[in-house]
């Protein structure tokens, strides 16, 4: 194995400088200002589109629906794990004639998944879809504005 001296990280030449202009700068009043805002424009009712709240909350819906089906699967199948390393015992023993609760345990894993799905179905439908179409609509008007003007 060889060591590599090189940075992580490309090398990125620094900026060229900035070119002098006089007229750029706010100490000399008698540069001319450029209008922040066109004379004829109405100023806008609604924020714009990326600084809107619903998309923080859409964020967080997703986080959350994530959260639920991936805990719902993954905390299943880590909690039959945790019981086969450190219960022996009763992972062997029988639940009927025959049937190990190990093995009782590893078939509901099929339907704990499919809750899993459905669990993340749902949160969608319920939590999530409606900020997003509700996100989707202002931007068409937003849209359809910009369009009109």
């Amino acid at each position: 194995m060889s060591y590599d001296p090189s940075p992580s990280y490309p090398y990125r030449p620094p900026d060229p400088p900035q070119s002098y202009d006089p007229y750029t700068y706010d100490t000399y009043p008698w540069a001319p200002q450029e209008a922040s805002e066109a004379a004829g424009r109405r100023p806008q009712r609604h924020t714009a589109l990326g600084h809107h709240s619903d998309l923080r909350v859409l964020r967080s819906a997703y986080r959350w629906q994530r959260r639920v089906a991936t805990l719902t699967a993954l905390g299943y199948f880590v909690l039959f794990l945790i019981l086969s390393a450190f219960a022996p015992s009763f992972m062997t023993s029988t639940v009927t004639d025959g049937l190990p609760t190990g093995l009782l345990l590893a078939l509901i894993q099929v339907p704990v998944t499919w809750l899993a799905i459905a669990l993340y179905e749902q949160t969608a439908r319920r939590r999530v879809d409606p900020i997003a179409d509700r996100i989707r609509k202002h931007a068409e008007l937003d849209a359809k504005r910009e369009g009109t003007r």
